[in-house]
Parts: C-alpha cells; sequence; structure tokens
C-alpha cells in the first residue's frame, strides 16, 4: 500500500479559481479529468512527483451526487466550504479491503477530454464521509495513472492532521508511515474541535521552496 493521491473539493462555482491558485502554488497545471458519471462528480489533476498526484473535484448538479458515497462526500464537504477532502491510498489487492469493511469495491470510470480512459476499483469512502482522517483505497484497472499527464515539479513533504494517529492505525491494522513513506505527517486535534476532523494542511516541496496549502 502507498498514497496514491491526495484530494481537494472546490464548489462547481469555484473550481476554476482553485485549480489556478494551486496550480501556481505547486508550478503545475492541472488538466481536465473529466466527468466520473457514476459519482456526480467531475475533477481536475495535477501530477505530483513519486507517482503520486492532486485531485481538485466537486459535485455536479446530477442524481449520482446524492445515490453515491464519494458523490454525498464531496457534496457535504463543498457546502462545508471546501478544502481538503481524502488521503487516498492505492492497493494492489483491494479484495482484502472488501472483507474489511464486509462490502465490495465499486468501480469507477471517467474519460478525460483527450480521450484516455480512466478505470479502478474504489472502496472506504463512507468510512472517510464518517471520519475524515481515514483514507479510501483505490485499485487501478489500467496502466494509465493522473501522475504521468505531464512532467512534476513538486512532491508532498509533510500532512497535518486533525485526529489520532494511533486511532486510525489501529483502523489501518498498519502504521499510517509505512504507507506514506517519506512523506512526514503530524498528528494534533484542534481544541474545542475549531478544525474538522482530517486534513487541515498539507505541504509541498517545489524546487528548493516549501508550500503550504490549508
Amino acid at each position: 500500500m502507498r498514497l496514491d493521491h491526495v484530494s481537494y473539493v472546490s464548489s462547481h462555482d469555484q473550481i476554476s479559481d482553485v485549480v489556478n491558485r494551486i496550480g501556481s502554488q505547486i508550478g503545475t497545471a492541472f488538466i481536465d479529468g473529466g466527468i466520473h458519471p457514476k459519482f456526480g462528480t467531475r475533477n481536475f489533476t495535477a501530477p505530483l512527483l513519486n507517482g503520486q498526484y492532486i485531485e481538485i473535484v466537486c459535485p455536479l448538479d446530477h442524481p449520482a451526487t446524492d445515490l453515491t458515497p464519494f458523490g454525498m462526500a464531496v457534496k457535504q464537504k463543498a457546502l462545508d466550504g471546501g478544502g481538503w477532502f481524502a488521503w487516498v491510498v492505492s492497493t494492489d489487492n483491494i479484495k482484502d479491503f472488501e472483507l474489511k469493511l464486509d462490502r465490495k469495491a465499486i468501480e469507477g470510470c471517467r474519460r478525460m477530454p483527450s480521450g484516455t480512459n480512466l478505470k479502478w476499483l474504489q472502496i472506504g469512502v463512507l468510512s472517510t464521509l464518517k471520519e475524515p482522517s481515514k483514507p479510501f483505497f483505490v485499485q487501478w484497472l489500467v496502466n494509465e495513472h493522473p501522475s504521468k499527464t505531464s512532467e512534476p515539479v513538486a512532491a508532498i513533504h509533510n500532512i497535518n492532521f486533525n485526529a489520532v494517529k494511533t486511532e486510525v492505525n489501529d483502523w489501518l491494522k498498519i502504521d499510517v508511515d509505512r504507507i506514506l513513506g517519506t512523506i512526514g505527517s503530524e498528528w494534533e486535534l484542534s481544541p474545542n474541535n475549531l478544525l474538522p476532523n482530517g486534513i487541515t494542511k498539507i505541504q509541498f516541496k517545489v524546487n528548493n521552496s516549501y508550500i503550504s496549502i490549508e
């Protein structure tokens, strides 16, 4: 298992501004990732170093948005003002998580404007919806990957969580550090629950500079 990508939510009306702002901060242009027809969402992606990427996703005015865990989670995050939504872990054996969560993974797909079709299995969004500090899981079904769309210059350096690390470790049955690899992490509960559970900030290394995005 390894960190596959991080996801940031915007409203549909503001997604162009968010894409331009974060793209300029990480020195990498986002591309239109297309629509998730099963989830009622659309995204833009930018490649990062180490085979990872960043996604900016928004809900659409579509029936699927209210019928799938991913659509519901993205819509709720957008209604709450948007921001960092999830960290997503890739696996080569998603059946392990089907057994762990006692449900079947769902197939996701999107056709990029370039014509490339991306397909994957995903599971665990219901857990992320309830506890945003928990990741959800994907298994890619194609060789194409959003980290390969252009030459990246930024890497994830550190992730700040408003959560208890040992609780996430216990749920994963593996230490978070083994998944994050060389990426650092800081875990601290905000007093009086002033911050939402989950990711509060990600620091990127861009060439020789460090950029923090909240």
